[in-house]
């Protein structure tokens, strides 16, 4: 019989990553998806007719009681949050109820249920915020510097909690950045190269971007979620980083990107204090050792064929929407 997987947060850039490649490995995939005014099926269009769609919700503990009672998952993956760094300063009790006490709510309703499931908690790098080594690995000290980053450190130390409480196979994947043609336009890597075609395409003339200095670990979203699976395959739950160990300017993201469309980032970027943090992460840089070598996991693709990717991929869309 074939095993089955839920997955919070499947209408997301991981989500429909990890149900596509759940859906390879023979699984039957049920996705939570909220109720809520404007449902964006987009990036699992393709696979929808594959996958079983039920309604709940993180902040109602009782909904995901019914559905794990109803679906009888053997594996639960948590990556539902509201994970948008800027937003969580303007709604930063919604992202604490969402992305902190949903991860409590949603490993009570499994230890409710069957105890017997193995969870994953997708873990964030900006738990590590203003950086306490470089690089970052499975023993550095958290230190959070939004709140998202310190929503996601409650969320880390409940899973841990419950883990050591109650014997559950309760896992934490700490991802560093992970960029894919699915990633939101509000996100500075999709942000980059969406402007990249809108300009080459003639639809845009200049890109407003904060702070180019910022220095971030980037990874591709289906490498990334290709471990997320392999923690639940482990005979002992435990944590990992997942990263590439690497680390890249969101300026030298901008040169590539331009370059890929034949254009020059310097005559088109331009500085918008707007999107400075109140509060910046400087130096994130993941140390991956742990994940290859217990795990076995690596990565496919590199930085530099990652934007190319997304550049490529924004082109068509932007060409296609301005017919």
């Amino acid at each position: 019989m074939a095993k089955k997987a839920l997955i919070t947060g499947v209408t997301g850039q991981d989500g429909s990553y990890l149900a596509e490649f759940l859906l390879d490995q023979g699984y039957e995939v049920v996705g939570v998806v909220r109720r809520s005014s404007t449902v964006n099926f987009e990036r699992i269009a393709h696979i929808q007719d594959r996958l079983t769609l039920v309604a709940g919700d993180l902040l109602d503990e009782v909904s995901l009681i019914h559905i794990l009672r109803d679906h009888r998952p053997e594996e639960v993956y948590n990556l539902a949050a509201q994970s948008f760094v800027q937003a969580s300063w303007t709604q930063p009790v919604l992202t604490g109820e969402t992305t902190a006490l949903g991860v409590t709510r949603i490993l009570d309703a499994i230890r409710t249920v069957d105890p017997e499931l193995r969870f994953y908690q997708a873990s964030s790098s900006e738990m590590f915020g203003k950086v306490q080594a470089v690089p970052q690995d499975e023993d550095t000290p958290f230190y959070p510097r939004s709140p998202y980053g310190v929503a996601k450190v409650y969320g880390h130390w409940i899973t841990v909690n419950y883990r050591e409480s109650y014997n559950l196979h309760a896992s934490s994947g700490i991802l560093f950045n992970h960029e894919s043609p699915r990633r939101g336009l509000e996100f500075v890597t999709r942000k980059v190269t969406n402007g990249v075609a809108r300009i080459k395409l003639g639809v845009d003339s200049e890109l407003m971007l904060g702070n180019l200095d910022a220095q971030r670990d980037w990874g591709y979203a289906a490498d990334y979620v290709r471990a997320m699976w392999m923690m639940l395959q482990q005979d002992s739950p435990d944590d990992y980083v997942v990263a590439t160990g690497e680390t890249h300017a969101v300026r030298e993201l901008c040169q590539i990107a331009f370059e890929v469309a034949g254009l020059d980032y310097q005559d088109y970027v331009k500085l918008d204090e707007r999107f400075l943090r109140p509060a910046e992460v400087d130096l994130l840089v993941g140390d991956p050792s742990k994940a290859e070598t217990t795990l076995g996991w690596t990565r496919d693709v590199d930085f530099r064929s990652l934007v190319e990717m997304m550049v490529e991929s924004d082109l068509d869309q932007v060409a296609r929407l301005i017919g």
